[in-house]
């Protein structure tokens, strides 16, 4: 399992190339904005049909990290769905599937913009959680210490070899850290866009996502 080890608010943190973050002392894992059923919502919006693969992919990637991890406890950051009709679009394996992943661990949905209010889902439902010295919440609020949100599905370019490499990204500095999204169906902010250089401080950093984590300096 390939990591990064970060430190936020004293506490002990691993960033996952696949964009997951665990908090080994704790046995939990973090993960933000799966946008599951995003293809059924964008076909549902006249939108196109994309391959309807995304969420199996997500959700494999979930169970792989949980078996790799040991974890005994899951927040999911938010925008877990696309939204609430896509939730309830979700074919029935893949609900099963979600059960699964859930039995025996302690689940926390935190509500995100895209789903708002309750899901048909086993686990707690929350605005916001505080554990230790950390707080977990979808959208970053200022003047904030030990916040680890999501909502940006930040990204940073890192010039190798002569070309550039963009990849999901985690951002953190001394205050926050800002999870990359983990959905497959996912966009994504650039981290140099001005509502990330606002909120992060000059001497923040990129974790940029893949097999080989690489950390940089955020790119401003």
């Amino acid at each position: 399992m390939n990591t990064c080890d970060l430190t936020l608010a004293g506490t002990a943190l691993k960033a996952l190339g696949s964009g997951a973050l665990f908090w080994p002392d704790q046995a939990l894992l973090c993960v933000s904005d799966l946008h599951l059923g995003k293809a059924e919502r964008i076909a549902r919006r006249g939108g196109g049909h994309l391959p309807p693969y995304e969420t199996r992919d997500t959700l494999t990637r979930l169970a792989n990290d949980l078996e790799q991890t040991g974890a005994r406890t899951v927040i999911c950051l938010g925008d877990s769905f696309d939204d609430l009709t896509a939730a309830r679009s979700l074919p029935e394996d893949e609900r099963l599937w979600i059960t699964r992943l859930q039995a025996g661990r302690r689940w926390i949905w935190i509500e995100g913009n895209h789903d708002p209010g309750p899901v048909e889902f086993g686990g707690s439902h929350l605005g916001e959680l505080s554990q230790g010295p950390l707080t977990f919440r979808h959208i970053a609020e200022a003047g904030t210490h030990g916040e680890i949100s999501g909502h940006y599905h930040p990204k940073a370019t890192l010039a190798t070899r002569g070309r550039a490499i963009t990849r999901p990204a985690f951002l953190i500095d001394n205050d926050r850290l800002i999870m990359p999204a983990y959905g497959t169906y996912t966009g994504g902010l650039r981290s140099h866009d001005a509502t990330l250089t606002t909120l992060m401080r000059s001497d923040a950093q990129a974790v940029l996502t893949g097999a080989h984590p690489v950390r940089v300096p955020m790119p401003r």
